[in-house]
């Protein structure tokens, strides 16, 4: 299998390898991408009037707290996807152009993410199921997006230890999980109501860390 896929490998001339300073640079520029969509959260707190400091009850009733429960929900979230991110092309020997498209796409998501954080905790619109579905739906994007650029390595012959169908299957499984509840949680959010949607996501405290141990023990 190993000689397979460095034969694979060493056919495709377009490949940044992860001893070059094109690589280093690619990398670069997504960390910066996923650091800027979380410093940008911040700016979605709107600063309540001076009526609102008076005391903690008004500034709670300003809305201000679910404000910031947003910054800290996308803040987690976003350094969860770069967690993974990093995790992806360490486990690469190099990136190819399709890979490169598809981390793209996920950086564009993930851009989007302070946008839809501010949509499902600005008071007027918190309470709306759209804001959810979309919420849902970008981080979604995003964890199929980077189990794309992992495929698409693998399928280049780029993985760093090359892994069964089998092994490669678990894998798949465990990163389907989070698009998966997300998903769901789309659907929830349509029926059921944002809030009851959202409280569907504190599953993925469980089922992350059970998917990931899973696909662990499933090794060659």
């Amino acid at each position: 299998m190993e000689g397979a896929h460095a034969g694979r490998e060493g056919d495709d001339d377009e490949v940044l390898r992860r001893e070059s300073s094109e690589f280093d640079r690619g990398l670069s520029f997504f960390d910066a991408i996923y650091g800027f969509a979380v410093t940008l959260l911040i700016a979605n707190v709107d600063l309540p009037g001076p009526e609102a400091w008076r005391d903690v009850g008004s500034l709670a009733e300003s809305g201000l707290g679910q404000q910031l429960f947003g910054v800290v929900l996308s803040f987690v979230v976003i350094c969860g996807l770069w967690r993974v991110n990093v995790r992806v092309f360490k486990a690469l020997t190099g990136i190819t152009g399709a890979m490169m498209v598809a981390n793209l796409a996920a950086a564009g998501l993930v851009i989007l993410v302070p946008f839809t954080t501010d949509a499902i905790t600005h008071p007027e619109t918190s309470d709306l199921a759209l804001p959810t579905v979309l919420y849902a739906l970008n981080i979604a994007g995003v964890a199929v997006a980077q189990a794309a650029v992992y495929q698409l390595g693998r399928t280049a012959g780029l993985e760093r230890r090359p892994t069964s169908a089998r092994e490669n299957g678990a894998r798949l499984a465990a990163a389907a999980v989070a698009p998966a509840v997300f998903l769901v949680s789309a659907v929830i959010a349509l029926t059921l109501g944002a809030a009851v949607a959202q409280w569907s996501w504190l599953s993925l405290a469980v089922l992350l860390p059970l998917a990931g141990h899973l696909a662990e023990r499933v090794r060659d």
